[in-house]
């Protein structure tokens, strides 16, 4: 069943509808933007610490980024994604920069998704 509720934060999305690559999909109740089959950022439109764009990166590259954006922190759930809370008043700044840097495909953004696991049908034989 379709969620009707709408995430007020899916405008950060907006730079990427001209990208053939372009795909947008729900993830623990957020929109996540993928580029070139990397998920790049996560729309979070939720309570408290799930309100805000997560930056889909490794642990490795967060220094550059945090040097170069200091708003941007470890989320505190997901540690291996930067995040700027919605309510920070670098929010808008940040947001328009990261898009940018995914549509320049920065190394720094992006990571490879988890194959989702399919339901699979039992292997013990009938009785």
């Amino acid at each position: 069943m379709p969620s009707s509720i709408r995430n007020s934060l899916v405008w950060i999305f907006d730079a990427f509808e001209r990208d053939s690559t372009y795909i947008r999909r729900r993830m623990f109740g957020c929109d996540a933007a993928y580029i070139d089959g990397l998920l790049c950022l996560v729309a979070a439109d939720r309570d408290k610490p799930w309100n805000g764009l997560l930056v889909c990166t490794s642990q490795e590259r967060h220094a550059a980024l945090i040097e170069e954006m200091p708003a941007l922190r470890p989320h505190p759930v997901l540690g291996k994604w930067l995040y700027v809370p919605q309510d920070d008043p670098a929010f808008e700044t940040i947001a328009e920069r990261m898009t940018a840097l995914v549509l320049s495909r920065d190394e720094r953004v992006g990571v490879e998704p988890k194959p989702r696991k399919r339901g699979r049908k039992s292997t013990l034989p009938k009785t």
